[in-house]
């Protein structure tokens, strides 16, 4: 790394003396350096080394608060364990908040005191970022988005032909009424999907238009705005993840639609129906829903109706982190999976307790810790052969990406899907 600069310096310190930032200054202070968190946190539990403890990545910006917040840090850095804002601290930073950390929040559940480590590494990177420190990697699949309207950089014209090639299969099968419609505007539903569907895993739109066209549903995708994810949310410039954000927001109003739907992905629901109107600060005048609560309610007005012994096959659930123990959507995903499967096993730890997949927090982009990743997976992945399942099902469209590296390297042998995937196997179509 070449020299910082005191502008970059200046510019990562004063985000933490942003204005009023209690909850900061609270969770910085709040921690007794008791060391439980380590057991929560796959990195440490991969590898038994003390450096990837929450607490020590805690301990990592709180040093610097003290150093350029603090008068004793100032004066008597060594008393209080305040560091400089060096090279050295800031290649730290960036292997231990951006290389050994999901920002999974399950070490947050585990916390005697309650601190919010993810934040704290979000902070961090906030910082690194201020800095132009983001690993590139990372940073490439922003700029991605910000250039092309999508992470991976599909071109209009192929995704439009993808799209084109799913609707003439699903029409073919089920009537000329089964359609995947593009730039309708006036629709009711705008539908946003993960560009690694288009790109490798098209089915899942497939199905997910199934089910649409078996709720008669109002609906359509826009070639313009469909990505859903925001990985400005991982990469901590705000300003990137606004704009990705916003996109998304206006597309909602110039189509005319009354409610934009998520596709299955953990980050991209969290960074736009939770995050979103913090980004763009005001409230959005439309609704804004997962495809897994769509779905489900669905299900429950009668809307679709299932046949659960199509999908005869034991299943397990994978909770991806953000749409469950940052979601609250622990109950939905159960409720979809058990009108859809004949029979389902639960993994231990599961729910707000589970294990994040080692795919989050941005980690499939950033292919310089790709051994790391796949290590701290093989945690997952011993869960996932314990339960005996042939099927794995999960609502996000990175952690089947993570899965299923997992499934090849680790010799699974199981299937990995979506709840679209795994509704439309079971929906009986009414063509009258």
């Amino acid at each position: 790394m070449e020299k910082l600069t005191k502008e970059q310096i200046d510019n990562a310190i004063k985000l933490l003396k942003m204005p009023a930032d209690s909850k900061l200054v609270t969770h910085l202070n709040a921690c007794v350096h008791c060391g439980l968190c380590a057991e929560s946190c796959m990195y440490y539990k991969a590898t038994k080394e003390n450096r990837f403890i929450p607490a020590r990545k805690v301990e990592l910006v709180a040093s610097l608060y003290r150093k350029y917040c603090t008068l004793t840090g100032k004066i008597v850095p060594f008393l209080t364990n305040a560091r400089e804002l060096d090279e050295e601290m800031a290649n730290e930073m960036i292997d231990m908040l951006f290389g050994a950390c999901t920002m999974c929040g399950r070490c947050v559940k585990h916390c005697s005191i309650g601190v919010d480590i993810s934040y704290v590494v979000h902070i961090g990177r906030r910082m690194l970022s201020a800095m132009n420190l983001v690993p590139k990697s990372l940073q490439s699949t922003v700029d991605a988005a910000l250039e092309t309207g999508n992470n991976m950089g599909i071109p209009t014209e192929d995704f439009a032909d993808t799209i084109q090639w799913m609707e003439e299969e699903l029409m073919d099968e089920y009537g000329a009424d089964a359609r995947i419609p593009l730039n309708e505007t006036g629709k009711k539903v705008l539908y946003t999907l993960n560009p690694r569907e288009p790109k490798f895993f098209p089915l899942s739109i497939s199905a997910m238009a199934k089910i649409f066209f078996a709720a008669k549903e109002s609906w359509t995708i826009s070639t313009n705005t469909y990505d859903v994810t925001n990985y400005g949310l991982f990469s901590g410039n705000n300003a990137h993840a606004g704009e990705i954000a916003k996109r998304l927001h206006d597309e909602v109003a110039k189509m005319g639609s009354q409610m934009l739907v998520l596709g299955e992905c953990g980050h991209g629901s969290r960074a736009n129906r939770w995050e979103g109107a913090n980004y763009l600060k005001q409230k959005y005048d439309f609704e804004v829903i997962t495809v897994v609560e769509l779905i489900n309610q669905y299900i429950r007005s009668g809307r679709i109706t299932l046949d659960k012994s199509l999908n005869n096959e034991l299943v397990t659930i994978h909770d991806p982190c953000n749409l469950v123990r940052n979601g609250g959507l622990l109950s939905e995903i159960r409720f979809a999976v058990k009108n859809a499967v004949s029979d389902y096993v639960e993994m231990n730890p599961h729910g707000l307790d589970s294990f994040c997949c080692g795919g989050g927090g941005g980690q499939l982009a950033m292919s310089e810790y790709n051994d790391r990743r796949l290590k701290i997976g093989e945690i997952k992945a011993e869960q996932i052969r314990t339960t005996g399942a042939k099927v794995v099902i999960t609502p996000c469209h990175n952690c089947v990406d993570q899965l299923s590296q997992l499934n090849h390297t680790c010799k699974l042998g199981v299937k990995i899907k979506t709840i679209a995937e795994i509704v439309a196997e079971a929906v009986i179509i009414n063509n009258e």
